[in-house]
């Protein structure tokens, strides 16, 4: 694919989640912030908590080696 086309569809397929999101905090339920906020939270948990998996499985690597 061009290289142009690629960014072009790029910043596309960034701005306009951006700009529904912005205009939708006025429409009740449709309030794509608290979605994105609620995602975030649980995917930050899932992060801290599989950082924490790997360090466990890296300290009995170093147990056994």
């Amino acid at each position: 694919m061009n290289k142009w086309a690629e960014l072009l569809i790029g910043l596309i397929l960034i701005v306009v989640p951006i700009i529904i999101a912005f205009y939708s905090q006025n429409w009740g339920m449709w309030n794509f912030w608290t979605a994105a906020g609620e995602f975030f939270k649980g995917g930050l948990f899932w992060f801290v908590l599989m950082i924490g998996v790997l360090f466990v499985l890296l300290g009995i690597s170093d147990l056994k080696g």
